[in-house]
């Protein structure tokens, strides 16, 4: 019974590994990763998948945001494409419980998903930085001169390297010293793909998300020593990083495009009618539509996006889609700041996702989040991780993730529950 039970926790591991690694290859829609999580999340569900009470506000609010949406619908004139967007808006919303429910029941899936983003990182960052120096065949990894990998948007590719980089530098500056080497390999290739996008959002978004979790792990470790650690090898990682930019621009493909994407504000943001100009008539014009004005046609009024996820919510979804997730995401980054601190075996995990969904958070105020995969996903860990502090609370785990109590359900119902001994000192 062990024996198939640690089976069955392999198999579900790598299920939801093979899904996070697809989530890094979007060049198309639909993209491999909506057709297997379509058909991941009922298999799982049949065989039981059990939502909590502790991730209920996530579920009730991502609901009600998407009751905005089809409410805002029957304000349109003409529907085009909007039902088939609001049924990706749900389904997204479902992906994000589904992450933050199995992160309950298994805790240990945290490290496989973590593991699967930065491979997923990796192998993205390394077709784009080839597609970028021109590599012949690989030209599709590219667009408008900048790398995406395996993403139809730079502006998409650069944020989702983010949290594998945060995972991946977490690891470097708390793990031993002997896999340094081993890990900094992986993350310097993530964040060159991070410059290669020559997205002024993911360079923000990494610079800001980087400082924070150094930040919050010298506030957390009291150690002078591991205190001193952290800042050595952080200016050694801003050297490095420094240096390998200094070559890079060397190239002067590289030089010209760099000084154009690094100037702060670009014509289509301070041009009349630009992003900032869009931002404030957006805004006048949510007043007067408590409905909205329906999804996407922001767009298709003035010609270009919202570009600011907040002001999509209030012309695509109304206030009721508003409220709804502004609510969410202040529950989310309050209720993961909370316990972030606690000493739990998921407490690395936590900090990541935390960090990455607070820097994507900030970055919604200059471009839409609203349809990222991996924003849903960073959401669900955070879910997750709450919803196991509330297990913990509740004594059915201890401080590691490991039963305690009563006798587990059978091993099918918990895709592979932890076999070893049970410990009483949570």
């Amino acid at each position: 019974m062990a024996a198939q039970r640690h089976l069955i926790g392999l198999v579900a591991k790598a299920a939801i590994g093979f899904a996070v690694l697809l989530a890094g290859f979007v060049k198309f829609e639909p993209a491999p990763y909506e057709l297997y999580m379509a058909a991941l999340i009922p298999i799982w569900a049949l065989f039981g998948l059990r939502l909590a009470a502790s991730i209920t506000p996530l579920i009730l609010l991502l609901v009600t945001f998407n009751i905005g949406g089809l409410l805002s619908m029957l304000v349109m004139d003409e529907l085009y494409d909007t039902p088939l967007y609001l049924a990706v808006s749900l389904f997204l919303a479902f992906s994000a419980i589904f992450y933050a429910a199995v992160i309950r029941q298994r805790p240990d899936v945290l490290r496989t998903i973590m593991i699967a983003w930065a491979a997923a990182g990796v192998v993205t960052s390394t077709l784009g930085i080839a597609g970028f120096f021109g590599v012949p065949g690989l030209d599709l990894f590219t667009r408008y001169g900048r790398a995406t990998g395996v993403f139809e948007d730079p502006n998409v590719f650069g944020p989702f390297l983010v949290p594998p980089s945060l995972y991946l530098l977490h690891r470097v500056v708390t793990g031993p010293a002997g896999a340094m080497m081993l890990r900094a390999l992986p993350l310097l290739v993530i964040v060159l793909g991070i410059f290669f996008s020559f997205s002024r959002g993911a360079w923000g978004l990494l610079i800001v998300s980087v400082a924070i979790q150094l930040g919050l792990l010298l506030l957390h470790h009291r150690s002078g020593r591991f205190r001193i650690r952290i800042l050595i090898l952080a200016l050694a990682g801003f050297a490095l990083l420094g240096l390998s930019i200094a070559v890079a621009l060397q190239v002067p493909t590289v030089a010209e495009l760099f000084s154009t994407r690094a100037q702060l504000v670009q014509d289509y943001d301070g041009g009349r009618m630009g992003r900032f100009d869009r931002h404030v008539y957006g805004f006048k014009l949510a007043m007067e539509n408590p409905l909205g004005i329906g999804p996407l046609n922001f767009g298709r009024m003035l010609g270009e996006d919202t570009h600011n996820v907040w002001l999509k919510a209030l012309m695509g979804y109304g206030w009721l889609g508003f409220a709804s997730w502004f609510i969410m995401i202040v529950w989310s980054l309050v209720a993961g700041f909370r316990i972030l601190f606690r000493q739990r075996a998921w407490q690395p995990f936590l900090l990541v996702s935390w960090v990455a969904l607070l820097g994507h958070t900030l970055l919604g105020f200059i471009i839409d989040t609203d349809h990222w995969r991996h924003f849903y996903l960073l959401l669900g860990m955070v879910w997750g991780c709450i919803a196991l502090e509330s297990r913990v609370q509740g004594n059915t785990l201890d401080a590691d993730g490991r039963r305690i109590g009563p006798a587990p359900p059978p091993a099918w119902t918990q895709f592979g529950t932890d076999t070893r001994p049970a410990r009483r000192d949570a």
